[in-house]
């Protein structure tokens, strides 16, 4: 199964844009698992394997968690966190969720600081 969980999960993601509210679906927004918009920083370095939102920026935003064991595919690929821990991300973008967006469907994170966006395909 660990082998098959990043197949999931882009496949998951694939099939949210797909499958979920409508509103999601016509807005190409990506979610996470448990049904919860997904982010960009426009501080990462795309494509640099980095996420500069560490501390109390991760405690805000946190990181899509990936396993240990957890392997990229297609567009999706896994990135080493300053703190030994790892993260989704899309297209070379870390991807996060935004810890004041309660309920899925929640998007209010969308231009935070100016550097924060929906994460989309």
């Amino acid at each position: 199964m660990r082998i098959l969980a990043p197949i999931l999960l882009a496949a998951y993601c694939t099939v949210c844009l797909a499958a979920d509210p409508p509103a999601n679906a016509t807005a190409g927004i990506l979610t996470g698992p448990n049904g919860m918009t997904l982010y960009t920083f426009t501080n990462d370095p795309v494509g640099s394997g980095k996420s500069v939102c560490n501390g109390p920026c991760a405690a805000l935003w946190p990181p899509l968690a990936a396993s240990a064991s957890d392997k990229g595919s297609g567009e999706y690929s896994v990135i080493a966190r300053d703190d030994g821990s790892r993260q989704w991300a899309y297209k070379g973008k870390p991807l996060y969720f935004w810890v004041r967006d309660v309920k899925s469907g929640d998007k209010t994170g969308d231009g935070v600081n100016n550097v924060w966006h929906l994460a989309r395909p």
